[in-house]
């Protein structure tokens, strides 16, 4: 009896069977489960083996990868722990056997120009504290393990026998609590591959250490929480833990990037969608509800709302100093979108119909108290653009209409 899943699979087929002919079929990777993990002591948050998703590099890109680290949140105590493991982040048999690639990770070589033939890893994420924890809560009637460095050691010690050994360029990259885990693991997987090019590229993973609208410090609580539970502090950049009076915020980006000696690129919005509502205006903050009314409908900010806004952005670009005054470090690129995780996601990497910048810049902050009209506006959406060569080498040209964001990243591997 075949069954629920494959049945689904085999629907899916189906439909794409009688998609039109114009359309890419994008191939479907099979889940890979990590075979030593046990003996590694490498364990998703129920104690099923970590997993991870490949498709193998042809051509010119044969000997080239990108690691692409899932995302999807924390857990800082156990009762949300206890709730991952009924999911697919926190156990790997509850993780689809099959997924589809898309945006960085496409073989379509007109979608993702520039990564298309790679060698492309998508690491499964169960281990709720970003691939860095390291501990073990055994009560006698509940076990949770938390081992996300060791699932992170575990994957790349099984791609390195499968050619990662041998590669010529890497990118690290990630998405939300993946984008974190690229921060953190950045310097070390450099030094896993030393004969070859590594860059790190973080997408929607620069969270901030600021107060919520009520003054109080709910990320930094989420954090360190975190932090705590699941042993990671040990894991943290020893420079960073060594110059904070609390080493526990060495798990935010903006104390640890000066500290990454490898080439780094931030992508990210300055308006962060997920931040905006976890971060800076949480349902525990919002008592009034005067920001309800608009989460959903941009256009409803008061001029007060906005200036908060701002003053986010502002909070941003200043902990980017560090990469924005040396662009040798590397790059970003930080929109005005109301976004989250901008390259995954094939519409907001390289359509055909992604909108384009056509060269226009501004450092201005949007939106102003006498422009309403949301947080996307026309000059400042999406990624795709000659702008970007422009961010991160110096120099925009026509030549190049519609570089990505990890193109112009890697074209500067070989400078």
């Amino acid at each position: 009896m075949m069954k629920l899943e494959d049945i689904a699979l085999a629907y899916v087929l189906v439909l794409l069977a009688s998609a039109p002919s114009c359309m890419h079929m994008q191939p479907l990777s099979r889940k890979t489960l990590v075979p030593n993990a046990s003996a590694l002591g490498a364990f998703c948050l129920d104690g099923s083996p970590p997993a991870y998703h490949l498709q193998k590099g042809f051509g010119d890109g044969a000997n080239n990868w990108i690691l692409f680290f899932e995302g999807g949140g924390w857990c800082g105590d156990i009762s949300s722990c206890l709730d991952r493991t009924k999911s697919g982040y926190g156990s790997s048999r509850y993780m689809h056997k099959w997924t589809f690639f898309s945006g960085i990770l496409s073989d379509n070589a007109s979608h993702n120009p520039d990564f298309y033939n790679w060698n492309r890893v998508k690491l499964r994420y169960c281990d709720g504290a970003s691939f860095t924890g390291d501990g073990k809560f055994d009560n006698g009637t509940t076990l949770l393990y938390f081992r996300g460095k060791r699932i992170w050691q575990a994957i790349v010690g099984d791609l390195l026998s499968k050619g990662l050994a041998n590669a010529h360029q890497a990118l690290l990259t990630g998405c939300s609590a993946g984008g974190l885990a690229t921060f953190l693991h950045c310097d070390s997987f450099a030094r896993m591959l030393p004969k070859a090019s590594v860059k790190c590229l973080s997408d929607a993973g620069f969270f901030l250490d600021v107060k919520d609208v009520s003054l109080n410090h709910t990320i930094r609580s989420t954090f360190k929480a975190v932090v705590s539970l699941q042993g990671v502090k040990r894991n943290l950049d020893r420079r960073c833990t060594k110059s904070m009076y609390d080493p526990e915020l060495c798990f935010f980006p903006q104390y640890t990037l000066k500290y990454i000696t490898t080439p780094f690129f931030v992508l990210n919005s300055a308006y962060d969608a997920i931040q905006f509502h976890r971060s800076l205006v949480p349902y525990s903050a919002d008592v009034g509800r005067t920001w309800g009314h608009c989460r959903h409908q941009l256009a409803a900010f008061n001029a007060d709302q906005i200036a908060v806004l701002q003053g986010f952005r502002h909070r941003m670009l200043k902990a980017l100093s560090y990469l924005l005054k040396d662009k040798q470090s590397g790059g970003t690129f930080i929109t005005s979108c109301l976004a989250h995780c901008q390259s995954n996601a094939q519409e907001l990497w390289f359509a055909v119909d992604s909108p384009r910048i056509h060269n226009k810049v501004t450092n201005s902050p949007y939106p102003s108290s006498s422009d309403k009209s949301g947080i996307q506006p026309p000059v400042f959406r999406f990624l795709l653009e000659p702008l970007l060569k422009q961010l991160v080498i110096g120099t925009s040209t026509e030549e190049e209409p519609r570089r990505s964001v990890a193109g112009i990243l890697a074209t500067r591997a070989a400078t």
